[in-house]
């Protein structure tokens, strides 16, 4: 039979090249020799025949149009469209039946059409990438995807022999927006898409943006996966969150790499699962007196040696550890434990993976086109284009999609200062000035506004955390006073200084005595939280006890020391894991902690005072109530550098309730040390990181007296005995 098509066409659905293949394929009324025709079109390139059926009318076979397998058939007497499936007699294996993806029509909805076109999506992940739906008794997956320049995209999967010719997608040009709906597509198949362009040849095949499962690495595929049907248990956490994490409250973080903090000894990786995670480490963050565990980036990526800082799947949680109803299984537990649940988010870059975002359209559709602007050079990675709508749909959503879906409490975004400078780790000619000029990038910046604005708009009580290592002003800045919008920022200063003074041998400790005290010139600029991250256990930098100085003694010591000072200084508090038993070695991603440590009382009372410490700041509210002005904290005494020793008061709301805070960076004893303090009266000691509880020497004094008399600007004066490379916290006995 004479085919109704002419042969350029058939050709273009043949070969694949076809750019709008709804209008061909499918069931179509059209004009034939003068007449109104109802026409059914199907490309199966592995039927040997194909067959229509409407209702419970006899099959009818089609007519083959091209040995790729396209075929038609023109009814005769039906004017009007029908429902119909289609069977499919393959040259290899059984007959089996259908319904075809040409037979449904468009699936987006105007208004979502609208705010993405706006750049104005927040919640994109509602209908961008897989969704499993029921259309009429129709069971499938509704796909769409942003390809602006592409002059084709197919679904590929095992559903249809990974063939981009099967299930091209129809496009909505003014958004550059691709969709189709392709029934019996399930839970669990594997799929990606295969883009055509212009100017590259073959086509690209990449993963899912939108993804929310991918393929275990190696693989790369994407995962249609449904994330509705968890049934949390967590609406208590929830209800009371938005208080739980106000800034007057502690806030004490566990930082782990999840596939590092514990191996099963008997398995290669030997990952603990997201379940197992939840089975084993939130009951010891939960013991060890956290409220916060912080994840690095649980998001999808394909090395394990990035840490998951080079991320492919933005929407997928890592397959490495369970699926993401598994994720959610661990949120959960935190939850139920009274653990928030902080995530590290990763919008300044991203990984250069062929499957990946990278030019993911045949152009740079998610980062710049010049790599003056769009790529890390540093890092291997490519730099997002934030001045694209469809990076701030991509970016803004994927923020709100982890706490939406995933519950969580937090987000610490990383390398905020390469988002801010343009000119971040370049040479001069390396980069582009801003429209003024300039070295700001002013996109990023507007982009870090919009994101923090949209977290505590649409989430209250949900916090983020800028890793940001430069003196750019207003970070944890209200966005309507001109500043970023982060509930909080790294103290990285505090961080730098504080470890190149504790490095140094307590006999050269007087000449640096500015590097302990320098912080609080600046303390309360920010809103501050004190990092010793996974970032300073690593590369060469040494373990937190290795680095220390002295005997091993010493090393435990100034390691206990350095915690109480990072415990009773202004701001909140994270420390990563391992540190807080007295990891000797660096951290590696590639193998467990090591808590055969445990085994040792030195680092069983290391473990003990990071406990207390954390019971200490969640207890008394002098430590964690006024972390962010001078209200909370008043020096007693910052000049004795020659002894090397440090005092100052912590303070509550209420300004009656304080502790006094005495640090001794010697190994030198003193004994009748002079300290003056708020009141007269009774003291204990609520605190003594050289407690023999600890693995200390025990030294320090059993009753403390204050007497009226000015000293040290203070209107009483207590003599203490103050241990040899330790803190003490006194405080006025009830």
């Amino acid at each position: 039979m004479s085919s109704t098509l002419a042969a350029e066409i058939i050709n273009s659905l043949s070969d694949g090249s076809h750019g709008d293949p709804f209008s061909v394929l499918g069931m179509h009324q059209e004009t034939i020799e003068k007449k109104e025709k109802l026409v059914l079109r199907v490309f199966r390139p592995e039927a040997k025949k194909v067959f229509v059926n409407i209702g419970k009318a006899k099959p009818i076979e089609l007519d083959r149009l091209s040995q790729e397998g396209l075929f038609e058939h023109v009814f005769s007497r039906r004017k009007t469209k029908a429902d119909y499936t289609i069977t499919v007699e393959p040259y290899d294996g059984d007959k089996f039946t259908v319904s075809d993806a040409y037979a449904f029509d468009r699936m987006v909805e105007d208004f979502d059409l609208q705010l993405w076109g706006e750049g104005n999506h927040k919640q994109a992940y509602h209908f961008m990438g897989a969704h499993i739906k029921k259309v009429g008794s129709v069971e499938g997956t509704h796909f769409v995807v942003s390809a602006p320049s592409a002059s084709r995209v197919s679904v590929v999967g095992s559903f249809n022999n990974w063939d981009g010719r099967v299930h091209r997608m129809r496009k909505y040009h003014d958004q550059g927006l691709w969709e189709i709906f392709i029934p019996h597509v399930d839970e669990g198949d594997f799929y990606k898409y295969e883009i055509k362009t212009p100017v590259q040849d073959p086509p690209l095949i990449k993963s899912d943006p939108f993804a929310f499962s991918a393929e275990l690495r190696p693989g790369t595929a994407s995962k249609v996966y449904e994330l509705d049907g968890y049934k949390w248990g967590d609406k208590k956490w929830l209800d009371t969150r938005e208080k739980t994490q106000a800034h007057d409250r502690p806030l004490s973080i566990y930082e782990i790499h999840a596939g590092s903090w514990k191996r099963k000894v008997d398995e290669d990786p030997g990952f603990l699962s997201y379940r197992e995670l939840a089975d084993e480490l939130v009951p010891y963050v939960s013991d060890m007196g956290y409220t916060h565990i912080e994840l690095l980036p649980i998001a999808e990526h394909p090395y394990d040696p990035s840490w998951g800082y080079q991320i492919t799947g933005y929407y997928a949680p890592t397959s490495r550890f369970g699926s993401p109803h598994d994720f959610m299984y661990f949120v959960d537990e935190c939850h139920k434990a009274g653990l928030g649940v902080i995530v590290d988010w990763v919008p300044a870059h991203f990984a250069k993976d062929d499957h990946g975002l990278r030019r993911f359209d045949g152009t740079g559709l998610y980062e710049h086109e010049d790599d003056r602007q769009g790529e890390h050079k540093d890092w291997g990675t490519c730099i997002f284009n934030f001045g694209r709508t469809e990076v701030q749909n991509f970016l803004i959503s994927n923020a709100l999609y982890w706490m939406d879906k995933f519950h969580i409490d937090g987000l610490r975004v990383d390398a905020v200062a390469s988002m801010l400078y343009l000119d971040y780790s370049r040479k001069e000619g390396e980069w582009i000035p801003n429209k003024y000029g300039g070295r700001e990038n002013i996109e990023a910046i507007d982009f870090l506004r919009k994101f923090n604005d949209s977290v505590h708009h649409h989430f209250p009580g949900v916090i983020t955390f800028a890793e940001e290592s430069t003196s750019w002003g207003g970070v944890s800045r209200p966005t309507e006073t001109g500043g970023l919008g982060f509930d909080y920022k790294w103290n990285m200063g505090w961080m730098n200084d504080t470890l190149s003074y504790i490095e140094k041998d307590p006999i050269y400790r007087k000449y640096h005595q500015g590097e302990l005290t320098f912080s609080l010139i600046y303390a309360f600029s920010e809103n501050f939280t004190l990092p010793f991250s996974h970032d300073e256990v690593v590369h060469m930098k040494q373990a937190m006890l290795a680095k220390m100085p002295g005997d091993d003694w010493q090393k435990f010591a100034n390691l206990r020391l350095i915690y109480t000072y990072m415990y009773a200084h202004p701001g909140k508090k994270l420390l990563f894991m391992g540190s807080e038993f007295g990891q000797w070695q660096e951290w590696s991603e590639s193998r467990s902690l090591d808590w055969h440590l445990l085994d040792w009382e030195k680092h069983i009372g290391m473990q003990k005072l990071v406990k207390d410490l954390n019971l200490l700041s969640k207890s008394e509210a002098s430590l964690h109530e006024v972390d962010f002005n001078w209200k909370g904290f008043e020096w007693i005494d910052f000049n004795d550098a020659d002894n090397s020793v440090i005092s100052f008061v912590r303070r509550a709301k209420d300004p009656e309730d304080f502790v006094v805070v005495v640090l001794n960076f010697t190994p030198t004893v003193h004994h009748g040390y002079a300290i003056g303090v708020p009141k007269d009266g009774e003291y204990e000691i609520i605190m003594n990181s050289d407690s023999e509880y600890y693995g200390g020497s025990n030294v320090g004094d059993a009753t403390l007296y204050a007497e009226w008399g000015e000293w040290q600007n203070q209107p009483a004066k207590v003599q203490v005995t103050v241990p040899p490379l330790a803190g003490i916290i006194i405080k006025p006995k009830k």
